[in-house]
């Protein structure tokens, strides 16, 4: 079964939180069929702004977004 994953980042108001400070700018990477190549495209964006410590890349699980009922796994 095919699991959409979502990797996208940008800027964020806090290191620690999830909060995009500017929505229009956000850098959405591509959608991926399996968490592993999502993990590749999201580890090389987060390694290429690592010195920046208000921009963050995370992988969006879009299977569990599309189809809640169905179990983890």
């Amino acid at each position: 079964m095919q699991k959409l994953h979502l990797v996208m980042g940008g800027r964020v108001s806090d290191p620690r939180s999830l909060e995009f400070a500017d929505l229009k700018n956000v850098d959405l990477v591509g959608v991926y069929p399996d968490y592993a190549s999502a993990e590749e495209a999201w580890r090389s964006n987060a390694q290429r702004t690592v010195d920046d410590a208000e921009m963050k890349y995370v992988i969006v699980h879009l299977h569990r977004l599309l189809e809640p009922e169905l179990p983890e796994g």
